[in-house]
């Protein structure tokens, strides 16, 4: 589809613009996506490299339905978010800034956990690219994020603060206009499963969890992701704040190993897990039997 003729190639800013209005398979095809014979999604008329690329990278997650959770992590190398002092500007490059802020304005809530929000006052909002701003989402059981945190004070974008019901009071200084409470009754109702169904609940359904690395770990583990995106630089830290950390299996076969693309973001390499896959976390079958937090940004 992409080799018709055009009299005007479909640039990566008119790509973006269309895939921003993506949520169906009829939504596709009027932006000029069908799907051919195979099933494929394509652009009917000429595109650019770009385009093209930015159609086979977001469009699945477009057309990923109105639930669906996916989270984000930039790392070393040696699988570090941060310095052992916290500093983390940057650990990956623009490219995946910008992917990151792309994967912010397909959602409709953007999640972070409360040392994320003390540590690096995130802003959460969309610049790096077009699109809208998604809720900002801070979960917050203790309630212990200062009041001056920018996700409290810019108005830039609306802001959910999830708090626990003993800590109903730490809302009283609340100013803003663009900020509401969700008061949940106990640690159970933070579980991630349970906070994703709050959030549905407000119509938020497509949720990007962005940080810092005991959030994304703790939905990784408990089996509330349907896709993982982690972008590794070629940097070594040493040690620092840990991405990605849970309690793993006692063998290699029982390693979480589902299905990947792989794709570069300038030096930079971006892993796109889906979780949802028929089969994820199984060994393949050709293996053997041998025994052989805060993502700190200018955000």
């Amino acid at each position: 589809m992409s080799g018709a003729s055009s009299e005007r190639l479909i640039d990566a800013h008119d790509a973006w613009q269309r895939l921003l209005a993506v949520r169906t398979g009829p939504d596709a095809a009027a932006a000029g996506l069908p799907r051919d014979a195979g099933g494929r999604y394509g652009w009917w008329d000429g595109a650019s490299a770009e385009a093209a690329l930015l159609a086979e990278r977001y469009l699945p997650l477009c057309l990923a339905g109105p639930r669906f959770a996916f989270a984000q992590l930039g790392q070393s190398l040696d699988g570090f978010i941060a310095t052992r002092e916290g500093d983390a500007d940057y650990v990956t490059g623009p490219e995946d800034r910008e992917h990151l802020h792309r994967l912010r304005a397909l959602s409709d809530a953007v999640v972070v956990g409360a040392g994320t929000a003390v540590a690096d006052d995130p802003r959460l909002t969309v610049r790096a690219c077009a699109g809208p701003d998604p809720v900002r989402v801070v979960i917050d059981p203790h309630g212990r994020v200062p009041l001056d945190r920018q996700v409290f004070t810019d108005g830039a974008a609306p802001t959910l603060w999830v708090v626990g019901e003993q800590n109903r009071a730490a809302a009283d200084g609340l100013t803003a206009s663009t900020v509401d409470v969700l008061v949940l009754p106990d640690k159970a109702a933070f579980s991630p499963g349970r906070l994703l169904s709050e959030l549905a609940d407000r119509g938020l359904g497509r949720v990007l969890v962005e940080g810092g690395g005991v959030t994304v770990s703790r939905f990784l583990h408990e089996q509330a992701l349907d896709r993982l995106y982690v972008t590794v630089a070629p940097v070594l830290i040493g040690d620092g704040v840990r991405g990605l950390a849970f309690e793993g299996p006692a063998i290699m076969r029982d390693a979480l190993r589902p299905p990947v693309r792989r794709a570069f973001l300038g030096e930079d390499t971006l892993f796109e897990f889906d979780l949802r896959a028929p089969g994820a976390g199984e060994p393949l079958d050709d293996e053997d039997d041998g025994t052989g937090q805060g993502r700190r940004e200018d955000q």
